[in-house]
């Protein structure tokens, strides 16, 4: 039967020769826009929506084997969502990543031998935006590569005009509600990149270290210990609990030391229950201007705050022993001085976590300085006088976003509960700019309302740059830019048309779905549900599922430091092809945990894509005779109503596990097999085939479209593309995603 079959199918499968063919059918056919799926008549205007945002990668590089699984799990859930006849959308974009994408280029800009103040931030800003958009372009392809059914006419970017309107918006409607506030707090500064870190961007690191204990003078009562001796220097009390009873005689009594190391000080002893009676010595020395609990113990108790360090890591206070030297070397020079004084009673050898910023590797200096923040504390009348912390909290506590698996709720209340004021301000060029304005400081009063400039606002936040109403000076932007984490909390509606009330935002907002990293919990996730909580009164999303991290086969995390050993998706694909590694990043990887993913694995689905390659030159060589086996019939549509229920509930990896064994040890193994001596077995063979690609479809694309290409159209009516297809079975299971 040979001459019936198409001449590709009588060839080995090639994924090479076909994937990319067929990944422009489907972007040439439209049906990633729900749109065109509509006006197509492929879907119904009325349908169900399932909306989805792509985690925007960062503009810093290449795809790598993180992207790859979050793309295969995404294009997972959306493919068989279009399968069921949803409004589908998958939207595309990328994250500016201001500290990390500035950071890349200044390291370039080193080996021309220049820094960015060298060129200027107008023309050190064109230099990033190239570097962003080529990473952009780089990024868009290898998404491509992998399958993925993104509507590439909906793409957004979290810098291009329409986010940053939406991101002027926000700021100047939190503002006006007085939650974005101006003050001097504590903050991660890096001394290293100049500016400003979150604390969700800390590496902290173990490191070995030294632990002293000492006094402040000979007859000072009370023996403290410190791993930083040089902050003892900006210390304005020593806090002890109120009911220890070795040091409550002392609370209350200030004493002043005249010499530590050349610098006065004025410690007073006061009574704070945080501190630990059984800790060390139970005592701490409070410095408030270098210490986010101590700034907070200063706070309860009104003590003053002396900054001691500045933003290069150097001190600004003492004699020439210290006074502008790094505080790495002023800490020896610290304890040899409490030695020489017989002040010195221990030191201890110990471990602690050190926080470094992730992007420079500096050591972080807590410093006070004067930032934009977010208060996550303050009630708001507009939402029913709950605070952003509440608003936070409510929706994954009363099961209107259901986390994937559970036990990340657990982490996400804790953060929450932990939550500071949030400081959003970054001092680098690169970034959504601070919509702040501030009026020159000399006057030039318009004609006619000479006696009218006391009325000039000296401070305007607006979206657009102000004009003075009574004098003829301008208005400057503020220096600084936003967190970047800011603009990608709008990311669900800003994608969508927020501010405007788009047909879009109406359709498909909430979105149905989060598919991300666990360990985005609190950089993005929160602050995503914090800000479609306060500016849409709405969840930004029904569902959060996480995957796990990709690991060598060994456990190894992943990393380019590996070699040979790591992983390059693309690299795989062009050996093995994309349906391949889908499958062996799917099988067997369940929720929340880590994927060891072996090449070996992914060579023995290669091995299945040819198997159904074969399995489908046999069917498609026989005689479509005889009536459907019941017996089989009944049996195939046990497994499909079980993996279409694995399906809804998110259980991708036994559903594709399920199909695969029954298409290769059950039907190529035995059904198959069997039919070569009874020819009426012809009609059953063409119905599993059919069925079959159309479940295996999600998981492996390109093979199943491309056999679906070659199917006889007279086995199916109205054949279309096997992308929108219908899913062959409806659930009986009851609601998607029970727990």
């Amino acid at each position: 039967m040979d001459e019936k079959l198409p001449e590709k199918l009588l060839r080995p499968y090639n994924p090479k020769e076909t994937e990319e063919r067929i990944y422009k059918l489907w972007e040439d056919s439209g049906f990633f826009n729900p749109d065109v799926c509509i006006e197509k008549g492929i879907i119904k205007a009325d349908a169900e929506h399932f909306s989805m945002v792509l985690p925007p990668p960062n503009v810093t590089g290449n795809l790598h084997t993180g992207h790859a699984l979050m793309l295969v799990i995404e294009d997972i859930m959306v493919r068989y969502a279009r399968m069921q006849g949803k409004k589908t959308l998958w939207l595309p974009g990328t994250d500016h990543a201001a500290i990390a994408t500035q950071s890349k280029v200044e390291k370039l800009l080193e080996k021309e031998g220049l820094k960015k103040k060298d060129l200027g931030r107008e023309e050190f800003l064109k230099r990033v935006e190239k570097f962003a958009k080529e990473s952009h372009d780089t990024i868009v392809n290898q998404a491509k590569k992998m399958g993925a059914t993104l509507d590439w006419s909906r793409e957004a970017f979290t810098l291009d005009e329409a986010r940053n309107v939406a991101v002027k918006t926000a700021f100047k409607k939190m503002y006006d509600d007085g939650l974005i506030y101006h003050g001097h707090r504590i903050v991660n500064w890096d001394p290293k990149g100049q500016t400003v870190i979150s604390d969700d961007e800390i590496v902290y690191e173990e490191r070995k270290a030294k632990l002293y204990t000492f006094k402040y003078s000979v007859d000072f009562p009370i023996s403290i210990s410190t791993t930083r001796p040089e902050t003892k220097v900006g210390d304005t009390a020593v806090a002890v609990h109120p009911e220890d009873a070795r040091y409550k005689k002392y609370i209350g009594k200030t004493y002043n030391i005249e010499d530590f190391c050349g610098v006065k000080l004025e410690i007073k002893i006061i009574g704070d229950e945080s501190v630990e009676k059984d800790f060390g010595t139970g005592a701490l020395g409070v410095t408030p201007a270098h210490s986010q609990i101590d700034s907070e113990i200063a706070g309860r108790h009104k003590l003053e705050s002396k900054q001691v360090i500045n933003e290069f890591a150097k001190m600004t206070v003492g004699d020439e022993r210290i006074l502008n030297k790094k505080t790495t070397e002023v800490r020896e020079t610290i304890v040899n001085w409490l030695k020489e004084n017989n002040l010195l009673e221990k030191e201890e050898e110990t471990t602690q976590n050190v926080g470094t910023a992730e992007r420079t590797g500096a050591i972080i200096e807590p410093l006070p300085k004067l930032q934009w923040f977010i208060d996550v504390n303050k009630k708001i009348p507009s939402r029913k006088n709950k605070s952003l912390k509440e608003l936070m909290f409510e929706p994954v506590k009363e099961g209107k976003i259901k986390i994937i698996p559970e036990h990340f709720e657990k982490v996400y209340f804790n953060w929450i509960e932990n939550l500071r004021d949030w400081c959003i301000s970054r001092q680098i060029w690169y970034g959504h700019r601070i919509p702040v304005w501030y009026h020159e400081p000399i006057c030039i009063p318009k004609t006619g309302k000479e006696d009218q400039t006391d009325k000039c606002k000296k401070t305007v936040v607006s979206i657009e740059k102000p004009i003075c109403e009574y004098c003829d000076a301008k208005y400057e932007q503020d220096e600084d830019t936003l967190d970047t984490w800011f603009s990608s909390g709008l990311w669900t509606f800003s994608t969508l048309g927020w501010p405007k009330q788009t047909k879009d935002l109406k359709t498909f907002h909430p979105t149905s779905m989060l598919e991300t990293g666990h360990d985005l919990i609190f950089f993005w996730i929160a602050r995503m549900i914090l800000m479609s909580q306060y500016l849409l009164n709405e969840i930004p999303f029904e569902n959060i599922y996480f995957h796990g991290m990709v690991r060598t086969a060994d456990g190894k995390k992943m990393s380019k430091s590996l070699g040979d050993k790591a992983i390059d998706p693309l690299i795989i694909i062009a050996k093995y092809g994309n349906d391949a590694l889908r499958m062996a990043m799917i099988v067997g990887n369940t929720p929340g945990k880590d994927l060891k993913l072996d090449e070996n694995d992914v060579r023995g689905y290669k091995n299945f894509a040819n198997k159904l390659w074969n399995i489908s030159r046999y069917v498609l060589g026989v005689e479509r005779s005889g009536e459907l086996k019941k017996e089989l019939l009944d049996e195939w549509n046990s497994l499909g109503k079980d993996i279409t229920a694995d399906m809804e509930n998110l259980r991708f990896y036994l559903a594709a596990e399920k199909i695969y064994h029954y298409v290769w040890h059950r039907f190529a193994d035995e059904i198959i097999e069997k039919s070569k001596d009874t020819p009426e077995y012809g009609a059953t063979l063409y119905h599993i085939l059919e069925n079959s690609l159309k479940l295996l479809h999600p998981f492996m694309p390109f093979v199943t479209e491309e056999i679906w290409g070659m199917l006889p159209v007279e086995s199916m009516e109205n054949k279309k593309l096997l992308m929108v297809e219908k899913w062959p079975f409806e659930s009986a299971f009851g609601k998607p995603y029970d727990k």
